[in-house]
């Protein structure tokens, strides 16, 4: 495994460089990154304790600054120690701005101002809280989507993942000694959208669930036969309402909820 130091320089909270940075390591085999973040780098006296970690321990930089200064700087002592200084914006800053005809503010965080968009996203976020697992379903057709799935199926992560994009989600679970709740059957309205899961993946799931939770392992929750069973009747339901369906099974949470969110756009334009 190969070891080497990266520096996140960003004067604001770092969210998109480490994002990137994330995606682009991903592609590359046996190594093995000892990160560095820099976030909220905006003062002198902080761009100075960023050069002499650099220094210290040199390695890849990677930035979003948009203070000139700061940025000859970093790659002034990038050059100095001959290391590569990459900022991972200018090359959508250049296209967007001979495209539009303008020119970058160059504030930093402005993507985290406190707009409309800004309170969507809580207000998204405090639905995904008030809605999960079932709760209040007499307001659940305010969702703009309803997930549902047998337990351990990542209704709640991806209800909250969706929330953080200004997306309403709620998830109500299907549990096999009861049936549906009528609020959910008859809903109009909101998408709903089933989710799936390979059942012996799902048993090995739910087996670690009730482990951490000190509980018998060998109940029905965790049998592959009552499971594969229970997903059955997952599956007849959504075909059954006509719903669509995602399997969970190999997709990180952000996948599913990139797949989700290409549903709900679909359903949003097929109402207008």
């Amino acid at each position: 495994m190969k070891s080497f130091h990266l520096h996140l320089v960003s004067d604001a909270t770092g969210e998109t460089l480490h994002s990137v940075a994330r995606a682009c390591l991903s592609q590359f085999e046996g190594i093995e990154p000892v990160e560095h973040v820099w976030p909220m780098t905006r003062t002198q006296g902080q761009m100075d304790r960023v050069l002499a970690a650099i220094a210290a321990h040199p390695g890849i930089v990677l930035y979003t600054l948009v203070n000139s200064t700061f940025r000859q700087s970093l790659h002034d002592a990038c050059r100095k120690l001959q290391l590569p200084c990459i900022s991972v914006l200018d090359p959508v800053f250049m296209g967007l701005g001979a495209y539009l005809g303008l020119e970058a503010r160059g504030q930093p965080g402005r993507q985290h101002l406190m707009d409309a968009h800004y309170f969507d996203r809580i207000d998204a976020m405090h639905f995904a809280i008030a809605h999960d697992d079932g709760q209040m379903l007499e307001t659940l057709a305010q969702a703009d989507v309803v997930l549902v799935g047998v337990s351990r199926t990542s209704k709640t992560p991806t209800c909250q993942y969706l929330a953080n994009r200004g997306i309403k989600a709620a998830n109500v679970p299907l549990v096999p000694t009861s049936a549906p709740p009528p609020e959910l059957l008859n809903l109009k309205g909101p998408v709903v959208v089933g989710l799936t899961k390979d059942p012996s993946r799902l048993v090995q799931v739910r087996r670690n669930r009730v482990r951490m939770l000190n509980q018998d392992e060998e109940t029905d929750y965790t049998d592959l036969e009552v499971v594969k069973k229970e997903m059955a009747s997952a599956r007849r339901l959504y075909a059954r309402q006509n719903w669509p369906a995602i399997d969970v099974t190999r997709r990180s949470i952000e996948e599913t909820a990139a797949a989700i969110m290409q549903i709900v756009q679909q359903h949003r334009e097929q109402a207008q």
